[in-house]
C-alpha cells in the first residue's frame, strides 16, 4: 500500500476519535471568546475534523506528484470523504447544530453516488472524482467546520457564515450529484 492510500486510511481512522470526542458526555468546560462560548469538546472535535479533512488534499497531492494514483486510491479517497462528512453531519444533527434536512440531502447524494460508483466498478470502470465533486467536498468541509466551531469567528461580528456555508454546500451537493448522474446516464439506459 502506497503513502497516499495510507493517508486516506488515516482519515477513516480519525472518524471514531472525532465521534467519541464530539458526542461522548465529556465535560471539559467551555472556551469563551467575547460573548461567544463553545464547548471545548466541540473545539477539539472541530480540530480533529479539520485535520482529517486536510488529509484529503495531502493524499491527492502526493498521489499526483509522485505518480502513485491507484484504483484503490480512486475508490478509497471519495469513500473516506463520504464517511467523514456523513459522520460529522449526523453528529451535528445530534448536537442540534445543523438541520436534519440538510444532512439528509447531503448523505442521500453521497449514498446515491457511491451506489452508482459500485455499479460502474462492477462493469470494470473506476471513476475518479471530478472538479465539481471536489468543490462539493470542500464546500461541505468548510460548512461542517464552521458549524462545529459554532460559527466562530464570524459569530463575533455577527455574520451567519456557517448558515450560508451550509446552503452553499447543499447547492453544490445537489448540482454535483445531478452532474455525476447525467454524465453516467448510460448505466440507466443500458440496464434491464
Amino acid at each position: 500500500m502506497n503513502l497516499p492510500n495510507k493517508i486516506t486510511i488515516s482519515r477513516i481512522c480519525l472518524i471514531p476519535l472525532f465521534l467519541i470526542i464530539i458526542l461522548a458526555p465529556f465535560s471539559w468546560g467551555d472556551w469563551r471568546i467575547g460573548t461567544v462560548s463553545i464547548p471545548v469538546t466541540h473545539l477539539v472535535g472541530a480540530l480533529i475534523f479539520i485535520v482529517a479533512s486536510t488529509t484529503d488534499w495531502i493524499d491527492g497531492y502526493y498521489a499526483r506528484k509522485y505518480n502513485m494514483v491507484t484504483n484503490l486510491g480512486k475508490f478509497l479517497d471519495p469513500l473516506a470523504d463520504k464517511l467523514l462528512v456523513s459522520a460529522a453531519l449526523i453528529a451535528l444533527v445530534e448536537l442540534q447544530l445543523a438541520p436534519a434536512w440538510a444532512a439528509i440531502v447531503i448523505i442521500s447524494r453521497e449514498f446515491a453516488v457511491t451506489g452508482l460508483r459500485l455499479v460502474l466498478a462492477g462493469g470494470g470502470e473506476v471513476v475518479a472524482a471530478n472538479m465539481l465533486g471536489k468543490i462539493k467536498t470542500w464546500a461541505q468541509i468548510v460548512a461542517i467546520s464552521a458549524l462545529l466551531l459554532h460559527n466562530l469567528p464570524f459569530e463575533l461580528i455577527p455574520f451567519p457564515f456557517a448558515t450560508i456555508a451550509l446552503w452553499v454546500a447543499v447547492i453544490f451537493t445537489i448540482v454535483s450529484g445531478w452532474d455525476y448522474f447525467a454524465k453516467n446516464k448510460s448505466v440507466f439506459v443500458n440496464s434491464k
